[in-house]
């Protein structure tokens, strides 16, 4: 027994070793903001006023922050598998009705990723269990482009350009929202932008979609 109480030990003290290693780099962060951006700090603590909504994938190598280069307060960010706008996702739509309609972001930004796991599952027939429900979302965006991702033969490319029409629909469904079209009738932005990170390189690309209009939208989402 005491051998194995000693052997538990070991495993949690691993644990707080890995905790403590990022409380220390966070006193790191704070010693050089003090000392090189010392009007960040207390800009933080005055409020925020982003110009910026990233809607973004969970996956841990995509941070807004970091791929942009922009400090604390920014962007404004929510992130979920495959950067989705699900129009039942309250969370979603409470950061996004709180990001136009209180802070007044200018520009929203849906940014998906090549090598997305959840647009990959999303090509497949694998049951992920009560991840499927999610899933689902994206799987219907393939069904929408069946005919043209069903014809492009190698699968990594298949796989890149079904991440692309899969942000291409979530800029739309961004600006199906009643609250959105809104701030447009009242002369307000934001515009809806379709970025993706590509891993392999760094960098991001700007798709070419930007909507800052329903006039863009079937006339059936559009509201009075």
């Amino acid at each position: 027994m005491k051998g194995t109480f000693k052997n538990a030990i070991f495993p949690i003290q691993a644990n707080k070793h890995k905790m403590n290693e990022l409380l220390k780099r966070n006193e790191d962060w704070v010693a050089n903001a003090k000392a090189e951006k010392p009007e960040l700090l207390k800009a933080m603590a005055a409020g925020q006023s982003p110009e910026y909504l990233w809607i973004g994938c969970a996956d841990s190598r995509v941070p807004a922050e970091v791929v942009t280069e922009s400090d604390p307060g920014a962007i404004f960010v929510q992130r979920n598998v495959a950067n989705m706008v699900v129009h039942t996702d309250y969370n979603l739509l409470s950061v996004v009705n709180y990001a136009v309609k209180a802070l007044g972001v200018k520009h929203i930004i849906i940014c998906g990723h090549y090598g997305c796991g959840g647009v990959k599952a999303a090509m497949g027939n694998g049951s992920l269990g009560l991840l499927d429900n999610w899933v689902a979302h994206i799987k219907d965006v393939y069904d929408q482009n069946s005919a043209e991702l069903d014809g492009i033969g190698d699968e990594n490319d298949r796989w890149n350009r079904f991440v692309e029409l899969n942000v291409k629909a979530q800029v739309e469904n961004m600006a199906k929202l009643s609250f959105i079209q809104e701030e447009w009738k009242s002369g307000n932005s934001p515009q809806i932008h379709g970025w993706v990170f590509d891993i392999k390189d760094g960098s991001l690309r700007d798709l070419g979609l930007t909507i800052d209009s329903a006039d863009a939208l079937s006339s059936v989402y559009r509201y009075d």
